[in-house]
């Protein structure tokens, strides 16, 4: 009888241990599924960061070309250093559109 009531009062004390190991096994659980979704990319985060590679590739040919067409109008009026400057620009172009997004 002295142990069923020793039982009964250390119940309720029990309970609070249950949760805290509940909370240390499930612990590492969590930890590595956030760094799971930590270390992976998204679709979503994808097409973004491929829009915006797309954007700035977009933004240094509009550059160049303008860069070229400018070496490209002194070069016809007779500045021949200007000449070389267009044609190393266009290779430039070349390059930029070969690139791989």
């Amino acid at each position: 009888m002295r142990a069923l009531i020793i039982a009964a009062l250390a119940a309720p004390m029990l309970a609070g241990c249950v949760g805290a190991v509940k909370s240390v096994v499930t612990a590492p659980v969590k930890a590595v599924g956030q760094v799971a979704d930590w270390s992976t990319t998204s679709q979503d985060e994808s097409d973004r960061n491929r829009g915006r590679a797309m954007r700035a590739r977009e933004e240094r040919l509009g550059k160049l070309s303008r860069q070229r067409d400018k070496a490209a109008e002194k070069c016809r009026s007779g500045q021949e250093d200007q000449c070389q400057r267009a044609e190393v620009l266009d290779h430039e172009i070349e390059a930029v559109m070969a690139e791989r997004i």
